[in-house]
Formats: structure tokens, C-alpha cells, sequence
């Protein structure tokens, strides 16, 4: 008999949309009270179905943690979160963008759009500096993958070093790019001990021709990944910028990308690590 679960990390990129045929990826990664970490491997999902796969976690595990590829907190009208701000000080220097999130976003954030029913239902206490405290319950928080990149693996840190790797966007993806990204997932899979990701990595690094849907599946992998980082890693490699009322992100963060944020963010007059504990979590492996 398999040891119960006590946590699942719930990894969701949810194409901020709510489109049939274009649905975001959700995946879990589990973790016993042995301290042993299974993946859950990715599959498409819309809002619904993401709500009902987290709903299911719960007769599973006590602590849910929902990881989130969507701005989650959207008071602004229009124009840029400064969160997304900072987040693009960074990005672009990798060569990327960020995408501005507002209110005038028809169908992302505007008042009937999906995030906020998605939200609702779902009844998560959105504090992630709680959550890497807590044993029982389901919290939320917002992550952006691209933010996690250089962090994640040094190969990706420098001046226009971001992998190019969204098959949508055929205008800049690389199939280097592409391959560069599963490397790295693989990597954290050995790192973090997590069973069956370093497989599901292998598999996915075989497709010789990836659509949009391989890279969301790609992307809710990264975003269990983020999540899995801020509940078992030391609190220091980790960064919250912004708060709970205009918007805000969690990222690992290596020294260089902290203090390439942390310049960012006093440019811009946005707090960094504003509700961090002085306690740390109760695991400090990988």
C-alpha cells in the first residue's frame, strides 16, 4: 500500500482564457509522508476541469498548493500591474516580454472573465508566505515561469540568454530553445528527486514537432516546479515582489536575478518580500 499524501503541489497554466480548443495544462506533484515526490503528469485542462482536478487533490492531501501562470490580482484599469513592471525590467534584458494584465482585458480580467469564477469557486487562501507554514488546507498563489528561468538553470541568465520556446510564436521559437527548456525541467526532476518527471521529461524532449498544447503541459510542469521550490526551499531563494493588493509574483531567485529585481523594483517603488516570516519552512531538502 502506497504511503498517504500529505501535499500536492498543483502546477496550473491556465491560458488565461477560457477557449475549447486552446485550454491551459494542469500537474501535480505529490509529496508522502515520507517525504517521497511523485509527478502527476500534465494534461490539458480548462478552468472547470483544473477546478474539478484540484478538488479531487483534497481527498488526497491536507495541504493543496495552487501554483498559478495567471495574474491573479488585477485592481488596475488599464496600463501595467508594476509588479509587471519589474517582472519586465527582467524579461526583457533575457529578450522576452510580459504581457500587460488589466482590467480592460476582455475575457482575462475583466469582470465576468473566468479567472475570477475559477477564483471564487475555488475558496483558496491566496497568502503564499502562509502557506510554506502551513500542514492543512488550500492556498493559491501567482507565478510566471519566464521569471523562474534564469533562476532555474544559470544557462539562462544573461543579456537575451531567455529560451525561445513557444511553438505558437514561430517568428522566435527555437527548436534549441525548446530542447534547452526540458533540459532543465529534467535537471530540477533530479535535483528535487521528483519520480516520474525525469521520464516525462525524456518523452517530451523526443517530439520532433511541438504544438502550443506541448508547451502548456511544459509550462503547468514549471509552475509545480516554482511551487515545489517556495514550500521545501530555504526562504532566501525565493522572491515575492509585489503584495496582495496591486499584484504580486513568487520566483526562485539566484543572487544575480534577487538583485537585478530588487533594482527593478526600488526604480519602481515595489515592495520585495513585504510579508516574509522570519521562520522557515519545516523541509530544507531539494
Amino acid at each position: 500500500m502506497s504511503a498517504p499524501v500529505t501535499t500536492s503541489i498543483i502546477g496550473f497554466d491556465s491560458a488565461w482564457t477560457d477557449n475549447p480548443r486552446a485550454p491551459g495544462a494542469i500537474c501535480t506533484i505529490r509529496i508522502d509522508r515520507t517525504g517521497r515526490r511523485t509527478l502527476v503528469p500534465p494534461r490539458l485542462a480548462s478552468f472547470a476541469e483544473a477546478l474539478a482536478a484540484i478538488e479531487a487533490e483534497g481527498a488526497a492531501s491536507d495541504l493543496r498548493l495552487v501554483a498559478l501562470d495567471q495574474p491573479t490580482l488585477v485592481p488596475n484599469a488599464t496600463g501595467m500591474r508594476p509588479v509587471d513592471r519589474v517582472a519586465a525590467s527582467l524579461i526583457s534584458w533575457l529578450g522576452g516580454g510580459v504581457q500587460p494584465a488589466n482590467r480592460a482585458k476582455i475575457g482575462m480580467f475583466d469582470d465576468t472573465a473566468p479567472l475570477w469564477r475559477f477564483k471564487q469557486r475555488l475558496g483558496a487562501i491566496e497568502d503564499p508566505e502562509a502557506s510554506r507554514e502551513a500542514s492543512r488546507g488550500l492556498y493559491l498563489m501567482e507565478v510566471f515561469p519566464a521569471l523562474a528561468m534564469p533562476s532555474l538553470d544559470a544557462a539562462f541568465d544573461g543579456r537575451l540568454r531567455g529560451p525561445r520556446y513557444n511553438p505558437a510564436r514561430r517568428n522566435t521559437f527555437t527548436l534549441a530553445g525548446w530542447q534547452a527548456v526540458i533540459a532543465a525541467v529534467r535537471k530540477q526532476a533530479i535535483a528535487a528527486e521528483v519520480a516520474g518527471l525525469a521520464d516525462w521529461a525524456d518523452d517530451l524532449a523526443r517530439i520532433e514537432t511541438p504544438r502550443k498544447a506541448d508547451q502548456d503541459r511544459l509550462d503547468a510542469v514549471l509552475c509545480a516546479l516554482i511551487g515545489l521550490h517556495w514550500h521545501v526551499q530555504p526562504r532566501e531563494t525565493s522572491i515575492m515582489i509585489g503584495d496582495r493588493i496591486a499584484g504580486y509574483m513568487v520566483a526562485p531567485a539566484s543572487p544575480s536575478v534577487r538583485a537585478r529585481l530588487e533594482t527593478a523594483a526600488k526604480a519602481y517603488a515595489v515592495p520585495v518580500d513585504l510579508e516574509r516570516r522570519v521562520t522557515t519552512s519545516a523541509s530544507d531538502g531539494p
